[in-house]
């Protein structure tokens, strides 16, 4: 039987077979819309420097089921970035986590900080319409990838002027990762098989980032304090979603994750 992740990729594989649209002509179009702020950018920080957030604009997910499928996600970027987040992130996948292009547009207009367009990038197409929609970066993630497609999506990418988060999930995917040039790669602490937390799985490989790389913790990172442990792990970034999309006050509780030590040592 199929796991989470290869339905959700069949799906998504499934769509761009029946996308006849040029890749070459949607790239000329995507070329026209102004430059995006950039993601890599936004998370480079010095040890010196409170670590950057990533706050995720995120209605539902297959594990957890709904979590907030009335948001306002113009309110909610604006939200996140009063707070302090570095950038946002936001799910456009529709069936499976209640999202879409229009809520990527809805935050650009909404906020100046750069945006992930969280999705199962599976074409060229896929990279190109994040940025049409406005968005800064687009999701890789290896283990829903062949080298050579990860190769192909990294070069589009580039192409575009949009930033890559590379998401790996063992020490197998980061070595792949870091050979074919990434330069944000992101830990996802869920297995996408069962869906389950590994608290340890971003400790386990925090010492193999080379320096010029920047690190991202994501999933399970539910509180300050298990934020602040990916900081002196030596992330550079946290990701982090239900926690914010939940919370009655996201701006005061990104404003918490954002907080350098010394002034939210009670937060």
């Amino acid at each position: 039987m199929a796991t989470q992740l290869e339905s959700i990729v069949a799906y998504h594989r499934d769509l761009a077979a029946r996308d006849t649209r040029r890749l070459a002509s949607v790239m000329k179009d995507a070329d026209r819309v102004p430059d995006p702020p950039s993601l890599l950018d936004a998370l480079v920080r010095s040890g010196t420097e409170p670590l950057r957030l990533i706050a995720e604009v995120k209605r539902r997910s297959p594990s957890a089921g709904a979590l907030a499928t009335e948001l306002d996600p113009a309110a909610l970027a604006a939200a996140y970035e009063r707070g302090g987040a570095a950038a946002i992130s936001v799910l456009t996948d529709g069936p499976h986590f209640g999202g879409s292009p229009a809520d990527v547009r809805a935050v650009r207009d909404a906020s100046t900080l750069p945006i992930l367009r969280k999705d199962f990038t599976v074409s060229g197409l896929d990279i190109a319409d994040a940025r049409l929609m406005g968005a800064s970066a687009v999701l890789l993630i290896v283990a829903a990838l062949s080298r050579r497609e990860l190769r192909s999506f990294l070069e589009v990418a580039d192409a575009l002027g949009l930033t890559s988060l590379v998401e790996v999930h063992n020490a197998r995917e980061l070595e792949i990762a870091l050979e074919l040039g990434a330069l944000v790669i992101g830990v996802n602490q869920r297995d996408l098989a069962t869906f389950a937390i590994d608290p340890q799985r971003a400790a386990a490989l925090a010492a193999s980032f080379p320096s010029d790389v920047v690190s991202v913790a994501e999933s399970g990172i539910g509180d300050v304090a298990t934020a602040r442990q990916c900081a002196a792990l030596g992330y550079d970034a946290v990701l982090v979603g239900e926690a914010l999309v939940r919370s009655a006050d996201p701006e005061a509780t990104v404003a918490a994750f954002c907080a350098p030590v010394d002034e939210g040592a009670s937060a």
